[in-house]
């Protein structure tokens, strides 16, 4: 790899498979991989547990509330600091226009 471009990955995988009785049970994951020069960032994220019975075999999706509530809290924070930012730019006209 050329370590003098920043790299940007966005893999899946599965984890090693937990065998209990005849129920074998794989996690899958997802990853968001950026690597520079003198370091990089990695994000991962759970997708999915595959269940394996014997003649049947089940992907359950998983539902990560805490991704969600996480991007909700960034959006609404975002949304909030524009409106600060509008509001002072508003009163910041509003006292330019009374000192003249």
């Amino acid at each position: 790899m050329d370590r003098s471009k920043p790299n940007l990955q966005w893999q899946g995988g599965s984890s090693h498979p937990v065998t209990a009785g005849e129920i074998t049970v794989t996690p899958h994951s997802q990853a968001l991989i950026f690597r520079w020069a003198h370091g990089g960032f990695v994000w991962n994220r759970p997708v999915a547990v595959v269940v394996e019975r014997p003649g049947q075999t089940q992907r359950i999706p998983i539902f990560d509330l805490t991704r969600i509530v996480q991007w909700s809290l960034l959006a609404t924070s975002a949304a909030c600091w524009i409106g600060f930012m509008l509001l002072w730019r508003q009163r910041t006209k509003d006292i330019q226009v009374k000192g003249e």
